[in-house]
This record gives C-alpha cells, structure tokens and sequence, in this order.
C-alpha cells in the first residue's frame, strides 16, 4: 500500500511540476516581443514629432559678421565685396596649374560697363575663380551681362561672388539690375531694393552707397 501511494504521489507531483519547470525554461531561452522591445532602445522616435531628424540636407543661407538673425542684410553684404560692377563676358579661358598658382582656374574678362567699386568704367577686368567653383555651377557664358559683388582677391589673385550666387545679378536689355527670389528674401528690409524684382541701375547703384556708409 505504502509502494503504491509513494508511486501516486510521485506521479501527481511530476503532473504538477513539469509545466512550470518548461514555462521557466522558455522564459530564459527565448525572450518575448516585449521583453525584446525592453532590450533595444529606440532614442530617435522616443524624440518629440518636432525634433525628429528627417536625414534631409539643409541649406543655410549665407551669413556675414553682423549680419542680422535669420538672413544677410544688404549692409553687410556691400561692404563684403572688393569690387562691384557691371559688365559684359568677353572672353573665357582655363588656365593649368603653375609653380605660382597651384590649382586650375578660369579667366575671365569683362568689359565694365558701370563701376561702383575697385574698377574703371570701360576697362578690360580679367578675375581669376578656381576651376572647382566652376565645375560646381558657377559659370559664365560669352556675351552674358551681369552685376558681380567680389571678394577682394586672394594672396594669388583668386576670387568668387560674395555669398556664391548671392553675389551675382543679371542685366536685363534696358541696362536694369534683376533679384531672385532668394534676393528679394535676403534684402526685403532695404528701403531702396525691398520688394522690387527689376531696379534701375542708378539705383542699385545707391542702394549700394548708402549701404556701404551705414555702421
């Protein structure tokens, strides 16, 4: 009797004790999904909507010492520049790297028509850009009229557009100077180029002025 009730016993408690001995098994061999979702944090979308990078580029405008927030204001923008005129392309030529110049640049000649700054109406003006600004974009065409604000030239004589294409107006067949949209949103707060999208030479040319004798 007592053999045959040991054996009962036995049986009932291996009835009892296998399923718990498997469920703790499971839990230590193969993790939930939540458990798993515990383990490996998320940090970018635990970030607020707002603050969630998209990995998109961002373009920032350009910027100048005192510039004001949010943008370049025309002040800082004319009394960046070196030389500012008017002129037309005459000629266009791809220099080769030398003991004096060691990076690739292109010539470029205009005829200044109008000068504000640093040239002479009716020169031959020849300025110097490195080949890679070129290749990037920043490109002139043989007969092209256009208002340029450049940098003072380099230690060897190199230059660019003050603000990239900034920097660069075209002139329509009237001789009058034309802004981009992102000219119009840079120097809205102008009181002489606010606003206007085609501007007579002579006043760009005192936008100009007044601009370079504010403080």
């Amino acid at each position: 009797m007592v053999g045959r009730s040991g054996l009962c016993l036995l049986a009932i408690l291996l009835l009892v004790l296998t399923p718990l001995l498997l469920c703790g098994q499971s839990d230590q061999g193969v993790p939930s999904a939540q458990a798993a979702a515990r383990a490996v944090p998320d940090p970018v979308s635990r970030l607020p909507l707002a603050l969630q990078p998209d990995w998109a580029p961002v373009t920032l405008p350009p910027r100048f010492p005192g510039s004001p927030p949010g943008g370049v204001g025309f002040p800082q923008f004319a009394r960046a520049a070196g030389m500012i005129f008017s002129g037309t392309v005459t000629n266009i030529e791809r220099r080769p790297a030398t003991r004096g110049q060691a990076v690739e640049t292109v010539a470029i000649t205009f005829r200044v028509e109008h000068a504000i700054r640093g040239t002479t109406p009716g020169e031959a003006l020849v300025i110097l850009q490195w080949l890679g600004l070129w290749s990037a974009g920043q490109r002139y065409r043989l007969g092209e009229r256009v208002l340029l604000f450049l940098y003072p030239p380099s230690k060897v004589g190199l230059t660019s557009c003050v603000g990239g294409l900034m920097g660069r107006f075209a002139i329509d067949p009237w001789g009058r100077v034309l802004l981009t949209a992102q000219h119009l949103s840079a120097f809205q707060r102008d009181p002489v180029l606010g606003g206007k999208s085609r501007v007579r030479f002579s006043d760009f040319a005192w936008a100009v002025r007044r601009a370079s004798e504010e403080e």
